[in-house]
């Protein structure tokens, strides 16, 4: 399907250039363990945008682009902001909305699959969330609600999607069949 091709060849570009951001990134104490893995970093970028539709992949692409051509480099502002180091980057209401959807979409996932996906600090969770959503675009951050508003009226989970992306690409099957395998080790 052509729409797929374009969909993951958005995906690889957003990809290799938030890698290319993040290998730049510096890291009290040198080189973070992350930064030397970027297989696992290209992977868990890859589920984070499985779920998002053309229309928002090429959005955040033209973010990105338009970021590197003024010399950001969107990485650092995340990391920045979640170390209170820089004041916030944008005040738009859509963050803590899209904060919260995702919160809300990840407490039900760990509830169907308490095994497999964990929760966590909410606190940590939404904080990541948002400075992550500060580095967005108005228009990415409007597309990226209306994902979530569209899954909520659709009954689909995207952490649950997301999930099932991972585990199918590591090879371990679906979500569904490795939560199963997990219970049954218990």
């Amino acid at each position: 399907m052509v729409v797929e091709e374009e969909k993951e060849s958005l995906i690889k570009e957003i990809v290799e250039r938030e890698l290319n951001m993040f290998l730049a990134t510096p890291n009290e104490g040198g080189t973070s363990p992350c930064q030397t893995r970027p297989q696992s970093f290209r992977l868990m970028r890859r589920m984070n945008h499985c779920t998002h539709d053309k229309a928002t992949l090429e959005s955040y692409l033209q973010d990105l682009r338009d970021a590197e051509e003024a010399g950001r480099n969107v990485m650092i502002e995340k990391y920045a902001r979640m170390d209170d180091r820089i004041p916030p980057l944008s005040e738009s209401p859509l963050l803590d909305a899209i904060a919260d959807m995702e919160l809300e979409f990840l407490i039900e996932a760990a509830r169907q699959y308490p095994h497999t996906i964990k929760v966590g600090d909410h606190t940590f969770f939404r904080k990541y969330m948002r400075c992550e959503l500060e580095t967005l675009s108005d228009r990415t951050l409007e597309l990226y609600a209306e994902e979530l508003k569209k899954a909520r009226e659709e009954s689909r989970n995207p952490v649950l999607e997301r999930y099932d992306y991972l585990w199918s690409t590591l090879g371990e099957g679906s979500l569904a069949e490795y939560e199963n395998r997990l219970a049954a080790k218990r």
